[in-house]
Protein backbone atom coordinates (compact mmCIF):
# COMPACT_ATOMS: atom_id res chain seq x y z
CA UNK A 1 0.00 0.00 0.00
CA UNK A 2 1.42 3.51 -0.77
CA UNK A 3 2.06 5.93 1.63
CA UNK A 4 -1.69 7.50 2.32
CA UNK A 5 -3.79 5.26 0.98
CA UNK A 6 -7.05 4.41 2.50
CA UNK A 7 -6.38 7.67 5.08
CA UNK A 8 -9.74 9.42 5.30
CA UNK A 9 -8.92 12.46 7.60
CA UNK A 10 -9.04 10.80 10.93
CA UNK A 11 -11.66 8.44 11.14
CA UNK A 12 -12.17 4.68 11.18
CA UNK A 13 -8.91 2.73 11.56
CA UNK A 14 -6.02 3.23 10.15
CA UNK A 15 -2.19 1.08 9.98
CA UNK A 16 0.85 2.53 9.55
CA UNK A 17 4.35 0.46 9.43
CA UNK A 18 7.53 2.20 10.15
CA UNK A 19 10.82 1.34 9.27
CA UNK A 20 11.81 3.22 12.10
CA UNK A 21 9.92 5.22 14.96
CA UNK A 22 10.58 7.23 18.21
CA UNK A 23 8.75 5.98 20.44
CA UNK A 24 9.01 6.65 24.06
CA UNK A 25 11.74 4.42 25.05
CA UNK A 26 13.89 5.59 21.66
CA UNK A 27 14.22 4.81 18.47
CA UNK A 28 12.85 1.08 17.33
CA UNK A 29 12.56 -0.74 14.13
CA UNK A 30 9.65 -2.09 12.04
CA UNK A 31 7.00 -0.66 14.09
CA UNK A 32 3.37 -1.19 13.62
CA UNK A 33 0.54 0.93 14.58
CA UNK A 34 -2.84 1.15 14.58
CA UNK A 35 -5.13 4.57 14.66
CA UNK A 36 -8.75 4.52 15.48
CA UNK A 37 -10.55 7.68 15.18
CA UNK A 38 -7.57 9.74 15.12
CA UNK A 39 -5.63 8.16 17.58
CA UNK A 40 -2.92 5.30 18.17
CA UNK A 41 -4.54 2.73 19.61
CA UNK A 42 -1.91 -0.10 18.98
CA UNK A 43 2.34 0.56 18.54
CA UNK A 44 3.92 -2.73 18.23
CA UNK A 45 7.67 -2.70 17.51
CA UNK A 46 9.38 -5.71 15.70
CA UNK A 47 6.83 -6.51 13.47
CA UNK A 48 7.63 -7.81 10.00
CA UNK A 49 6.08 -5.92 7.43
CA UNK A 50 6.00 -8.05 4.31
CA UNK A 51 2.12 -8.67 3.57
CA UNK A 52 0.36 -6.72 5.95
CA UNK A 53 -2.56 -4.04 5.35
CA UNK A 54 -0.73 -0.89 6.11
CA UNK A 55 0.86 2.68 4.93
CA UNK A 56 4.37 1.96 4.55
CA UNK A 57 6.38 4.99 6.00
CA UNK A 58 9.95 4.16 5.12
CA UNK A 59 12.88 6.55 6.94
CA UNK A 60 12.58 7.65 10.89
CA UNK A 61 9.19 8.72 11.71
CA UNK A 62 8.65 11.03 14.54
CA UNK A 63 5.36 12.77 16.86
CA UNK A 64 4.36 15.39 14.56
CA UNK A 65 6.04 18.99 15.90
CA UNK A 66 4.91 21.68 17.91
CA UNK A 67 5.18 25.41 16.66
CA UNK A 68 5.05 26.86 20.25
CA UNK A 69 5.46 30.11 18.99
CA UNK A 70 4.24 31.96 15.47
CA UNK A 71 3.00 35.47 14.27
CA UNK A 72 2.00 34.17 11.16
CA UNK A 73 2.32 37.76 9.09
CA UNK A 74 5.75 38.34 9.80
CA UNK A 75 6.57 35.32 6.80
CA UNK A 76 6.20 38.53 4.71
CA UNK A 77 9.48 39.89 5.77
CA UNK A 78 11.32 37.28 4.89
CA UNK A 79 14.05 37.78 2.83
CA UNK A 80 13.15 41.81 2.81
CA UNK A 81 14.91 42.85 5.63
CA UNK A 82 18.38 41.99 5.77
CA UNK A 83 19.26 44.47 3.44
CA UNK A 84 21.20 46.65 5.93
CA UNK A 85 22.36 47.13 9.25
CA UNK A 86 19.65 47.66 11.97
CA UNK A 87 18.39 46.53 15.54
CA UNK A 88 15.26 45.29 16.15
CA UNK A 89 13.28 48.02 16.95
CA UNK A 90 14.79 49.01 13.30
CA UNK A 91 13.28 45.68 12.29
CA UNK A 92 9.85 46.42 14.01
CA UNK A 93 9.06 49.42 11.71
CA UNK A 94 9.21 46.80 8.75
CA UNK A 95 7.08 44.61 10.41
CA UNK A 96 4.40 47.27 10.94
CA UNK A 97 4.16 48.19 7.47
CA UNK A 98 3.09 45.16 6.82
CA UNK A 99 0.42 45.03 9.80
CA UNK A 100 -1.17 47.92 8.20
CA UNK A 101 -1.80 46.19 4.77
CA UNK A 102 -3.43 43.51 6.09
CA UNK A 103 -7.65 42.48 6.78
CA UNK A 104 -9.44 39.58 7.81
CA UNK A 105 -9.39 38.19 4.02
CA UNK A 106 -5.50 38.83 3.33
CA UNK A 107 -4.49 37.59 6.32
CA UNK A 108 -6.82 34.34 6.19
CA UNK A 109 -4.58 33.78 2.84
CA UNK A 110 -1.25 34.30 3.89
CA UNK A 111 -2.11 32.48 7.27
CA UNK A 112 -2.93 29.18 5.23
CA UNK A 113 0.06 29.10 3.23
CA UNK A 114 2.64 29.70 6.46
CA UNK A 115 0.48 26.87 7.69
CA UNK A 116 1.03 24.94 4.85
CA UNK A 117 4.29 25.50 5.00
CA UNK A 118 4.53 24.62 8.56
CA UNK A 119 2.86 21.13 7.75
CA UNK A 120 5.10 20.39 5.14
CA UNK A 121 8.41 21.10 8.15
CA UNK A 122 6.64 18.03 10.13
CA UNK A 123 4.62 20.69 12.12
CA UNK A 124 0.81 19.37 13.37
CA UNK A 125 0.25 22.12 15.71
CA UNK A 126 0.66 26.25 16.46
CA UNK A 127 0.94 28.17 18.84
CA UNK A 128 -0.10 31.55 17.00
CA UNK A 129 0.43 34.47 19.56
CA UNK A 130 -2.05 36.77 17.73
CA UNK A 131 -2.14 40.46 18.55
CA UNK A 132 -3.31 41.76 15.18
CA UNK A 133 -6.92 42.58 16.27
CA UNK A 134 -8.47 45.05 14.59
CA UNK A 135 -8.85 47.77 11.57
CA UNK A 136 -7.36 50.27 11.25
CA UNK A 137 -7.10 53.15 13.67
CA UNK A 138 -8.19 50.65 16.20
CA UNK A 139 -11.76 50.48 14.68
CA UNK A 140 -13.23 46.78 15.33
CA UNK A 141 -14.36 44.62 12.73
CA UNK A 142 -18.27 43.88 12.67
CA UNK A 143 -17.00 40.28 13.99
CA UNK A 144 -14.56 41.89 16.65
CA UNK A 145 -12.49 38.78 16.06
CA UNK A 146 -12.79 38.63 12.28
CA UNK A 147 -8.91 38.28 11.76
CA UNK A 148 -8.67 35.54 14.85
CA UNK A 149 -11.06 33.42 13.57
CA UNK A 150 -9.21 33.51 10.25
CA UNK A 151 -6.18 32.06 11.60
CA UNK A 152 -9.01 29.44 12.94
CA UNK A 153 -9.79 28.97 9.69
CA UNK A 154 -6.90 29.28 8.01
CA UNK A 155 -5.17 26.47 10.13
CA UNK A 156 -7.80 23.89 9.83
CA UNK A 157 -8.14 24.32 6.07
CA UNK A 158 -3.91 23.69 6.46
CA UNK A 159 -4.51 20.56 8.33
CA UNK A 160 -3.04 21.55 11.36
CA UNK A 161 -4.25 22.16 15.30
CA UNK A 162 -3.72 25.46 16.62
CA UNK A 163 -3.94 27.76 20.04
CA UNK A 164 -4.94 30.72 19.20
CA UNK A 165 -2.50 32.88 22.31
CA UNK A 166 -5.47 35.76 21.91
CA UNK A 167 -3.03 38.87 23.04
CA UNK A 168 -3.46 41.19 25.64
CA UNK A 169 -2.01 44.75 24.26
CA UNK A 170 -2.62 48.16 25.69
CA UNK A 171 0.72 50.39 26.04
CA UNK A 172 3.70 50.90 23.85
CA UNK A 173 6.54 51.28 26.74
CA UNK A 174 6.84 50.26 30.12
CA UNK A 175 5.81 54.12 31.52
CA UNK A 176 2.88 53.58 29.92
CA UNK A 177 2.97 55.55 26.89
CA UNK A 178 -0.38 55.09 24.87
CA UNK A 179 -0.51 52.99 21.63
CA UNK A 180 0.00 54.81 18.01
CA UNK A 181 -0.36 54.60 14.90
CA UNK A 182 -0.25 50.53 13.60
CA UNK A 183 -0.38 49.98 17.45
CA UNK A 184 -3.57 51.15 17.50
CA UNK A 185 -4.76 47.75 15.75
CA UNK A 186 -3.56 46.08 18.16
CA UNK A 187 -5.10 47.12 21.46
CA UNK A 188 -8.75 46.71 23.53
CA UNK A 189 -10.54 48.72 25.98
CA UNK A 190 -8.39 47.52 28.79
CA UNK A 191 -8.21 43.92 30.54
CA UNK A 192 -12.09 44.02 30.43
CA UNK A 193 -12.60 44.87 27.08
CA UNK A 194 -9.93 42.14 26.05
CA UNK A 195 -11.59 39.52 28.15
CA UNK A 196 -14.88 40.53 26.85
CA UNK A 197 -14.11 39.84 23.47
CA UNK A 198 -12.07 36.82 24.00
CA UNK A 199 -14.75 35.50 25.40
CA UNK A 200 -16.81 35.19 22.48
CA UNK A 201 -13.73 33.40 20.79
CA UNK A 202 -14.97 29.44 20.78
CA UNK A 203 -12.64 26.44 20.95
CA UNK A 204 -12.96 24.03 17.74
CA UNK A 205 -12.03 20.02 17.45
CA UNK A 206 -8.94 21.41 15.83
CA UNK A 207 -8.39 24.66 18.05
CA UNK A 208 -8.08 26.19 21.56
CA UNK A 209 -8.44 28.99 23.29
CA UNK A 210 -5.26 30.35 24.68
CA UNK A 211 -4.45 34.02 26.10
CA UNK A 212 -0.80 35.87 26.02
CA UNK A 213 0.16 39.14 27.18
CA UNK A 214 2.47 40.92 25.16
CA UNK A 215 5.36 41.47 27.28
CA UNK A 216 6.10 44.29 30.22
CA UNK A 217 6.34 46.86 27.43
CA UNK A 218 2.61 46.01 26.46
CA UNK A 219 0.61 45.56 29.30
CA UNK A 220 0.90 47.68 32.65
CA UNK A 221 1.72 46.10 36.35
CA UNK A 222 -1.48 46.59 37.16
CA UNK A 223 -3.00 45.00 34.19
CA UNK A 224 -0.62 42.37 34.51
CA UNK A 225 -2.25 40.87 37.83
CA UNK A 226 -5.90 41.57 36.56
CA UNK A 227 -4.64 39.63 33.46
CA UNK A 228 -2.92 36.55 35.57
CA UNK A 229 -6.28 35.77 37.36
CA UNK A 230 -8.04 35.97 34.73
CA UNK A 231 -6.10 33.19 32.31
CA UNK A 232 -5.87 31.00 35.79
CA UNK A 233 -6.95 27.94 33.69
CA UNK A 234 -5.56 28.27 30.10
CA UNK A 235 -2.43 28.44 28.33
CA UNK A 236 -0.94 31.56 28.85
CA UNK A 237 2.43 32.89 26.58
CA UNK A 238 4.16 36.33 27.23
CA UNK A 239 7.21 37.60 25.66
CA UNK A 240 9.95 38.07 27.94
CA UNK A 241 13.34 39.83 27.93
CA UNK A 242 14.07 39.81 24.24
CA UNK A 243 15.66 43.17 23.96
CA UNK A 244 18.28 44.54 26.96
CA UNK A 245 16.53 47.66 26.65
CA UNK A 246 13.33 46.24 27.49
CA UNK A 247 14.89 45.03 30.83
CA UNK A 248 16.54 48.38 31.46
CA UNK A 249 13.33 50.18 31.00
CA UNK A 250 11.36 47.90 33.59
CA UNK A 251 14.16 48.54 35.94
CA UNK A 252 13.55 51.98 35.87
CA UNK A 253 10.15 52.40 36.35
CA UNK A 254 9.51 49.02 38.52
CA UNK A 255 12.65 48.45 40.04
CA UNK A 256 12.65 45.34 39.20
CA UNK A 257 13.37 42.73 36.00
CA UNK A 258 10.19 41.90 34.08
CA UNK A 259 10.53 38.05 34.81
CA UNK A 260 10.31 39.70 38.84
CA UNK A 261 7.39 42.00 38.06
CA UNK A 262 5.36 38.62 35.89
CA UNK A 263 6.23 36.79 39.02
CA UNK A 264 5.07 39.67 41.87
CA UNK A 265 1.81 40.07 39.53
CA UNK A 266 1.19 35.93 39.63
CA UNK A 267 2.09 35.59 35.92
CA UNK A 268 4.54 32.62 36.26
CA UNK A 269 3.68 28.76 36.47
CA UNK A 270 3.04 25.38 34.94
CA UNK A 271 0.47 26.85 32.18
CA UNK A 272 2.99 29.92 31.50
CA UNK A 273 5.27 30.20 29.00
CA UNK A 274 8.11 32.72 28.22
CA UNK A 275 9.50 33.47 24.93
CA UNK A 276 12.57 33.60 24.15
CA UNK A 277 13.73 34.53 27.92
CA UNK A 278 17.19 35.84 26.30
CA UNK A 279 18.81 38.05 28.79
CA UNK A 280 17.95 36.90 32.30
CA UNK A 281 19.88 37.23 35.57
CA UNK A 282 20.47 33.60 37.72
CA UNK A 283 17.92 35.04 39.93
CA UNK A 284 15.40 35.41 36.89
CA UNK A 285 16.09 31.40 35.93
CA UNK A 286 15.77 30.70 39.18
CA UNK A 287 12.11 32.27 39.30
CA UNK A 288 11.21 30.51 36.48
CA UNK A 289 12.73 27.20 37.32
CA UNK A 290 11.56 27.12 40.80
CA UNK A 291 7.71 27.84 39.26
CA UNK A 292 8.04 25.08 36.87
CA UNK A 293 7.07 28.18 33.87
CA UNK A 294 8.13 26.77 30.48
CA UNK A 295 10.25 28.63 27.94
CA UNK A 296 10.27 28.68 24.17
CA UNK A 297 13.37 29.72 22.26
CA UNK A 298 13.20 30.56 19.00
CA UNK A 299 17.07 30.25 17.62
CA UNK A 300 16.34 31.28 14.12
CA UNK A 301 14.54 34.68 14.62
CA UNK A 302 16.72 35.44 17.86
CA UNK A 303 19.68 35.19 15.35
CA UNK A 304 18.42 36.97 12.69
CA UNK A 305 16.79 39.90 14.93
CA UNK A 306 20.37 39.92 16.61
CA UNK A 307 18.16 39.45 19.95
CA UNK A 308 21.53 37.56 21.69
CA UNK A 309 22.32 34.24 23.18
CA UNK A 310 19.86 32.34 25.73
CA UNK A 311 21.15 30.39 28.04
CA UNK A 312 18.47 27.68 27.55
CA UNK A 313 20.70 24.78 29.15
CA UNK A 314 20.43 26.61 32.33
CA UNK A 315 16.85 27.39 32.36
CA UNK A 316 16.02 23.82 31.78
CA UNK A 317 18.64 22.41 34.60
CA UNK A 318 16.45 24.95 36.85
CA UNK A 319 13.17 23.28 36.10
CA UNK A 320 11.89 25.13 32.94
CA UNK A 321 10.40 22.73 30.61
CA UNK A 322 11.53 24.08 26.72
CA UNK A 323 9.35 24.32 23.91
CA UNK A 324 10.84 25.57 20.52
CA UNK A 325 8.48 28.09 17.70
CA UNK A 326 9.78 29.66 14.63
CA UNK A 327 8.53 33.34 15.86
CA UNK A 328 8.95 35.51 12.45
CA UNK A 329 9.74 32.67 10.48
CA UNK A 330 12.63 33.85 8.76
CA UNK A 331 12.76 29.75 8.57
CA UNK A 332 10.39 27.71 9.18
CA UNK A 333 12.42 24.56 9.78
CA UNK A 334 11.90 22.58 13.55
CA UNK A 335 15.22 20.91 13.08
CA UNK A 336 16.89 24.17 12.76
CA UNK A 337 15.40 25.49 15.90
CA UNK A 338 16.07 22.40 17.77
CA UNK A 339 19.53 22.12 16.65
CA UNK A 340 20.28 25.87 17.01
CA UNK A 341 19.29 25.57 20.80
CA UNK A 342 22.43 22.98 20.99
CA UNK A 343 25.08 24.92 18.94
CA UNK A 344 23.94 28.29 21.02
CA UNK A 345 25.03 26.94 24.18
CA UNK A 346 28.22 25.36 22.34
CA UNK A 347 29.31 28.99 21.51
CA UNK A 348 28.32 30.08 24.83
CA UNK A 349 29.89 27.84 26.67
CA UNK A 350 33.02 26.58 24.31
CA UNK A 351 31.72 22.78 25.14
CA UNK A 352 29.89 20.60 23.16
CA UNK A 353 27.16 17.98 24.05
CA UNK A 354 24.72 20.00 26.51
CA UNK A 355 21.09 18.71 25.06
CA UNK A 356 20.76 15.14 23.39
CA UNK A 357 18.45 14.14 20.39
CA UNK A 358 16.39 12.34 22.35
CA UNK A 359 16.13 16.21 24.32
CA UNK A 360 15.26 18.02 21.62
CA UNK A 361 12.86 15.78 20.17
CA UNK A 362 11.09 16.55 23.53
CA UNK A 363 11.72 19.89 23.34
CA UNK A 364 10.10 19.81 19.50
CA UNK A 365 6.78 17.25 19.89
CA UNK A 366 5.66 16.61 23.37
CA UNK A 367 6.82 19.76 25.36
CA UNK A 368 5.57 22.12 22.81
CA UNK A 369 2.15 20.44 22.62
CA UNK A 370 1.71 20.92 26.49
CA UNK A 371 2.53 24.50 26.58
CA UNK A 372 -0.25 24.87 23.85
CA UNK A 373 -2.77 22.94 26.03
CA UNK A 374 -2.82 19.78 23.80
CA UNK A 375 -1.50 17.17 26.54
CA UNK A 376 -2.57 14.29 24.48
CA UNK A 377 -0.13 15.05 21.41
CA UNK A 378 3.57 14.58 20.99
CA UNK A 379 4.06 11.05 21.31
CA UNK A 380 3.97 7.95 19.61
CA UNK A 381 1.97 5.67 22.22
CA UNK A 382 -1.81 4.40 22.77
CA UNK A 383 -3.85 7.16 23.64
CA UNK A 384 -2.49 9.80 21.85
CA UNK A 385 -3.07 12.01 19.25
CA UNK A 386 -1.93 10.36 16.42
CA UNK A 387 0.86 12.74 14.65
CA UNK A 388 3.29 11.27 12.97
CA UNK A 389 6.04 12.82 10.73
CA UNK A 390 8.52 10.59 8.62
CA UNK A 391 11.95 11.78 7.44
CA UNK A 392 13.82 10.39 4.75
CA UNK A 393 17.22 8.84 5.49
CA UNK A 394 18.44 8.65 2.27
CA UNK A 395 18.40 12.26 1.39
CA UNK A 396 21.97 14.47 0.36
CA UNK A 397 21.82 15.41 4.34
CA UNK A 398 20.53 12.41 5.82
CA UNK A 399 22.02 9.38 3.82
CA UNK A 400 24.35 6.94 6.67
CA UNK A 401 22.61 9.16 9.32
CA UNK A 402 22.04 7.27 12.35
CA UNK A 403 17.98 7.20 12.72
CA UNK A 404 18.66 8.36 16.61
CA UNK A 405 20.89 10.86 15.44
CA UNK A 406 18.21 12.58 12.90
CA UNK A 407 17.62 15.89 14.53
CA UNK A 408 21.25 16.56 14.17
CA UNK A 409 21.58 16.18 10.59
CA UNK A 410 17.84 16.34 8.87
CA UNK A 411 16.46 19.89 7.43
CA UNK A 412 12.40 20.74 6.89
CA UNK A 413 13.35 19.22 2.66
CA UNK A 414 13.58 15.89 4.65
CA UNK A 415 9.93 15.33 5.65
CA UNK A 416 8.03 13.05 3.41
CA UNK A 417 5.32 12.50 4.95
CA UNK A 418 2.61 14.19 7.67
CA UNK A 419 -0.57 12.86 9.05
CA UNK A 420 -1.99 15.32 11.62
CA UNK A 421 -4.72 13.71 14.02
CA UNK A 422 -4.77 10.14 12.04
CA UNK A 423 -5.09 12.11 8.90
CA UNK A 424 -2.36 12.09 5.78
CA UNK A 425 -1.62 16.12 5.36
CA UNK A 426 1.65 15.74 3.68
CA UNK A 427 2.45 13.08 1.12
CA UNK A 428 5.78 12.53 -1.03
CA UNK A 429 6.35 16.05 0.54
CA UNK A 430 3.21 17.54 -0.93
CA UNK A 431 0.75 18.89 0.76
CA UNK A 432 -2.48 17.82 -0.03
CA UNK A 433 -4.76 20.42 0.39
CA UNK A 434 -2.30 23.32 -0.89
CA UNK A 435 -0.47 21.30 -3.54
CA UNK A 436 1.84 23.99 -4.82
CA UNK A 437 2.50 25.97 -1.28
CA UNK A 438 5.30 28.23 -3.04
CA UNK A 439 2.42 29.46 -4.92
CA UNK A 440 -0.32 29.79 -2.86
CA UNK A 441 2.62 31.83 -0.44
CA UNK A 442 3.81 34.20 -3.78
CA UNK A 443 -0.12 34.89 -4.30
CA UNK A 444 -1.04 36.26 -0.77
CA UNK A 445 2.23 38.03 -0.79
CA UNK A 446 1.43 39.60 -4.05
CA UNK A 447 -1.82 41.05 -2.22
CA UNK A 448 0.02 42.19 0.50
CA UNK A 449 1.80 44.23 -1.71
CA UNK A 450 -0.25 46.07 -3.91
CA UNK A 451 -2.36 47.05 -0.85
CA UNK A 452 0.34 48.59 1.09
CA UNK A 453 2.12 50.40 -2.17
CA UNK A 454 -1.20 51.30 -3.11
CA UNK A 455 -2.17 52.79 0.19
CA UNK A 456 -5.48 50.85 0.24
CA UNK A 457 -5.70 49.66 4.34
CA UNK A 458 -8.93 47.70 5.47
CA UNK A 459 -11.85 49.43 6.37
Amino acid sequence: MSPGAGSGGGAGVLRFHCAWAWLPGGVAADVLIEVVDGRFATVTPGTAGDGLDAVRLPGVTLPGFANAHSHAFHRALRGRTHGGRGTFWTWREQMYSVAAALDPDAYHRLARAVYAEMALAGITCVGEFHYLHHGPGGTAYDDPNAMGEALIAAAGEAGIRITLLDTLYLTSSVDGRPLEGVQSRFGDTGVDGWAERVARLKAQPHAKIGAAAHSVRAVPADALGEFARLTEDVPTHVHLSEQRAENDACLAVHGRTPTELLADRGLTGPRVTAVHATHLTDTDRAELGDTGTGVCFCPTTERDLADGIGHAWALVDAGSPLSLGSDSHAVIDPFEEARGVEMHERLHTEHRGHFTGADLVTAATATGHASLGWTDAGGITAGARADLVTISLTSPRTAGCDPAAVMFAATAADVRHVVADGRVIVRDGVHLTVPDVGAALTAALHAIDRSALSGRHPR
